[in-house]
């Protein structure tokens, strides 16, 4: 780690805390040219996979799509935004479970579905008429039958 005070490479570790949950660590250095001290944080690089569209093409994963196509089917719902981001972070975490470098739109979608069942079934039935491109008043009687089993 270069000192931002002097450039010198030599750094020592003084102390290291877990911060936001364990989610990164904080770790406080000193320079042993300058002396001077300072503060890093470090977090794991967790890469999402690629989406393959429905059309063949492919686009780097979206969070702010997702969370969109969310706020949209839980619009005047009484869901929390603490869930809501609850349900992105899952989703996000079921990707990279994966492994996979790339994934379908449709996983993804069914991975949306799943956690608006858990969220609001109103929400997940507005989500599931768009995603599944319902046609007539039938295929919404039909997912909603699916709900109540």
């Amino acid at each position: 780690m270069h000192c931002p005070f002097c450039g010198t490479q030599d750094t020592k570790v003084i102390d290291s805390r877990l911060v936001a949950d364990g989610a990164s660590v904080r770790r406080r250095r000193e320079c042993l040219a300058c002396k001077e001290r300072f503060t890093t944080f470090e977090t794991a690089e967790l890469v999402m996979p690629r989406v393959i569209k429905s059309d063949g093409s492919r686009e780097p994963f979206n969070e702010d799509k997702l969370r969109s196509g969310l706020l949209r089917a839980l619009e005047k719902r009484p869901v929390s935004l603490e869930a809501m981001e609850q349900a992105i972070q899952n989703v996000k975490s079921a990707l990279r479970a994966t492994g996979e470098r790339e994934i379908t739109s449709q996983v993804i979608g069914g991975l949306v579905m799943e956690n608006l069942k858990a969220l609001d079934k109103v929400a997940y039935i507005r989500f599931a008429s768009v995603y599944r491109a319902f046609d007539d008043i039938r295929e919404f009687g039909e997912e909603i039958a699916r709900l109540n089993d």
